[in-house]
């Protein structure tokens, strides 16, 4: 089984270079066109030449942080955490408000004013049959 591994990965490495040229976006393409690239991962493919190629001089990579954080300055900046919803004032607050409380009587209100639609048709179809409690194409 091991001696087919190397098979598979050349392949495996092949398409993922591929897929990971089409999708990088072009400002963070190094040095060639990113067309240019996506012709020498799909022809120096076979070879391992152009898979390598574009994952070590193609795409521009951001240095990982030691501390986990991520690089840019905006999120560095901010100094917010995260804080769990049964934490969050803001989120317990809401839960409290009476927005859901007004949200389920107008959805009551509007239930009952199409049931009372829906009461106020059956009615003129009962009509129009001439009294008959069957709606049309109804068998009794």
């Amino acid at each position: 089984m091991l001696r087919y591994l190397p098979f598979l990965l050349v392949p495996a490495l092949w398409i993922y270079a591929f897929i990971d040229c089409l999708n990088t976006p072009e400002s963070q393409v190094r040095g060639l066109p990113k067309v240019v690239w996506v012709l020498i991962v799909l022809l120096f493919g076979e070879v391992l030449v152009g898979p390598v190629a574009w994952l070590v001089a193609g795409k521009r990579r951001r240095p990982a942080r030691a501390d986990g954080s991520t690089p840019l300055p905006w999120h560095r900046d901010r100094g917010t955490t995260w804080v769990a919803p049964d934490d969050n004032p803001e989120f317990l607050r809401s839960l409290k408000d009476e927005h859901p409380r007004e949200e389920n009587r107008r959805d009551e209100t509007r239930l009952k004013d199409w049931e009372a639609d829906l009461r106020r048709r059956e009615e003129e179809l009962r009509r129009r049959n001439g009294g008959t409690a069957d709606g049309p194409g109804e068998v009794s």
